[in-house]
């Protein structure tokens, strides 16, 4: 009787790590195609509206903005920011993308180990 036990929890155990590796696996897989997608669709469009989210935040707090340079550090900066804020939204969407998929994929898997165990 606690054979039994004891070999369902090991077997549990395994797809447990099965599981978990093929969402690993998905979640890496997903933040290269993240972050590929961000290389390509997502520098220039985080430039753009960092740069010009900078503009507008400086005009609201100094009315008119005179091309001084403050005033283009912190575009400089906004534009970092935009690039930065669109990277971290690529590869988070890309990576929990592919841990689904990754989930997905393991779901058929553990149910033919299953049926084949009873």
């Amino acid at each position: 009787m606690t054979d039994a036990i004891t070999k369902a929890r090991q077997n549990e155990k395994e797809d447990m790590k099965m599981k978990s590796a093929n969402a690993k696996a998905g979640m890496r897989i997903g933040a290269l195609v993240g972050g590929l997608v961000f290389a390509v669709l997502g520098i220039v469009p985080g430039f753009y509206f960092g740069s010009f989210g900078t503009l507008i935040l400086l005009q609201k707090l100094m009315g008119v903005v005179e091309p001084t340079l403050f005033v283009r550090a912190a575009v400089v900066c906004g534009s970092l920011i935009g690039i930065a804020a669109a990277a971290v939204v690529s590869l988070t969407i890309g990576g929990l993308a592919g841990m689904a998929l990754g989930y997905i994929v393991s779901a058929p898997a553990a149910k033919r180990q299953d049926v084949s165990k009873a």
